[in-house]
């Protein structure tokens, strides 16, 4: 066990888009920061999304005014950030008779168009569906409007990213297995699950950020009884063939009140979700039920002429959100907003409760204005302003016809995946390569060995499973005797350490 005398000033605890937001704002801001996460990266709710960066037009409904602006803003903010991972994206609402009535969903949309100032993304208007197209022949109205689809797992890896720049010690698989105080501050034992060493270090003030972990953290490690009743709820997700041809995703009303998305996704799949579940299992083990495949299922076939069933599903799966619990409220219509609540009785800890992938970044900000008179001489917030990494340019065609004309020998398809997943770190990856043969080993997929290298030596990845479905999206593409043979390669070239 190693035994560290120094103090650093912010523990970051978790991994999660809320935890490297939060590491990134307070490493910008001058503070000595290390985030723990144990386990990869990104491995539990913030890559189990519906991989939107959305305002929530649903929450209007429940006059989550408020919440749903400040979310509009950040859309704008967060794809200016990352032109490469967020674009875009038109949902259609195709109406049936038990639909929410044509009036209130046009005073939703007028309201989701001018809650926030919009100038990436278009605003509503109606539509009309034709006899040949792929709903229903009975479907003839809905009505159209725009957000945001990201890879929310890059998005938590781009974030590690800008916070291992600004100086933060980034140690996913590194468990806080003990906290306690000291005169000094905190003083934290962590476990690195990998390679199994231990360190003792201290720290002048912790953030939890653990989501639906963020009780038992406090519970069993800090020996503090939560301030806030956590309402854990899952949502669960199905991945199908491609379901049509448009680019547009669609948003299905159930008879029971609640909404479905069906999104386009990785060019030939479709997917659906979510769903909303009360959760009381084990955190380490979310799956989706056979209730909730149904009732996705069932949705899809109210509304789309080709229907589905479980032989279709190529892929599932969920997570569960850390609600705020409201008393007497069902699931979907407990807030989704955000609670932060900082102790100081002995030093200062901070929890937090809830929160969207999309406010994420204006949540860590506010962590870190809320921690500044611990840290006399805090810098200013920054990353309003800032790019995340790989998104340092202006248009996206810039940067596809920079890649083309530079490495064009990778051929479309690969150009294609570079672009949205590494935005300009695509020439400092690839560097002075002239052709395929450059790239060394082919795993699979269009997966080369300097790309592995740039994953396990700059993004953190240890397996096989980090890098195909938390990096790349490359998991559907893989079969098991290629997967093992790139697990093989990085154990080998990639060991835990000492």
């Amino acid at each position: 066990m190693t035994h560290s005398e120094s103090v650093h000033d912010l523990l970051v605890i978790g991994g999660g888009i809320n935890g490297v937001g939060i590491a990134a704002d307070a490493a910008g801001r001058g503070l000595d920061v290390v985030l723990c996460e144990k386990g990869d990266l990104a491995s539990a709710t913030s890559s189990s999304s519906s991989k939107l960066i959305h305002g929530g037009l649903r929450y209007l409904e429940y006059y989550e005014f408020s919440m749903v602006r400040k979310a509009l803003r950040e859309r704008e903010v967060l794809t200016r950030a990352a032109l490469h991972l967020i674009r875009p994206l038109a949902f259609q609402i195709p109406r049936l008779p038990h639909s929410r009535k044509f009036w209130m969903l046009r005073a939703g949309l007028f309201l989701y168009d001018n809650l926030s100032r919009r100038q990436l993304y278009k605003g509503s208007r109606s539509v009309r569906y034709a006899e040949d197209g792929p709903l229903n022949s009975a479907i003839r109205h809905g009505f159209e409007y725009w957000d945001g689809q990201v890879d929310d797992s890059r998005l938590v890896i781009l974030n590690a990213l800008l916070a291992s720049a600004q100086g933060a010690t980034i140690l996913p698989r590194t468990e806080c297995v003990e906290i306690s105080s000291t005169p000094q501050g905190w003083q934290v034992r962590l476990r690195d699950r990998f390679s199994d060493g231990e360190s003792v270090q201290f720290f002048k003030a912790i953030v939890n950020a653990t989501g639906p972990w963020v009780a038992s953290i406090l519970e069993n490690l800090v020996k503090n009884s939560s301030p806030q009743q956590l309402r854990l709820v899952k949502g669960s997700h199905i991945v199908v063939p491609r379901l049509h041809d448009g680019d547009q995703a669609f948003l299905l009303q159930h008879e029971d009140g609640r909404v479905v998305f069906v999104i386009p996704y990785l060019q030939q799949y479709s997917l659906i979700g979510t769903t909303e579940e009360e959760f009381a299992g084990d955190l380490d083990d979310v799956q989706i039920s056979t209730e909730e495949i149904i009732y996705l299922i069932s949705t899809v076939n109210l509304y789309f002429k080709n229907s589905i069933a479980r032989s279709d599903i190529v892929y599932t799966y969920a997570g569960v959100r850390p609600l705020v619990d409201e008393a007497g409220e069902d699931a979907t219509t407990v807030s989704r907003e955000y609670l932060l609540d900082l102790d100081t009785s002995v030093h200062p800890i901070m929890s937090v409760y809830g929160g969207k992938i999309t406010t994420y970044r204006i949540l860590a900000e506010e962590v870190v204005d809320r921690l500044a008179s611990f840290f006399p001489g805090l810098k200013s917030p920054w990353t309003r302003a800032s790019k995340l990494p790989g998104g340092d340019f202006d248009m996206l065609e810039t940067l596809v016809n920079d890649l083309t004309s530079r490495y064009a020998w990778l051929g479309p398809v690969l150009i294609t995946r570079w672009q949205h997943s590494y935005g300009t770190l695509s020439f400092d990856i690839l560097g002075e390569a002239t052709g395929l043969s450059d790239l060394g080993v082919r795993f699979g997929a269009n997966l080369y060995q300097k790309e592995v290298d740039y994953l396990c030596t700059k993004e953190w990845a240890r397996s096989a499973d980090d890098i195909l479905w938390r990096r790349s999206n490359l998991g559907f593409s893989f079969s098991a005797e290629e997967r093992s043979s790139l697990d093989k390669y990085i154990k080998q070239s990639f060991p835990a350490e000492s």
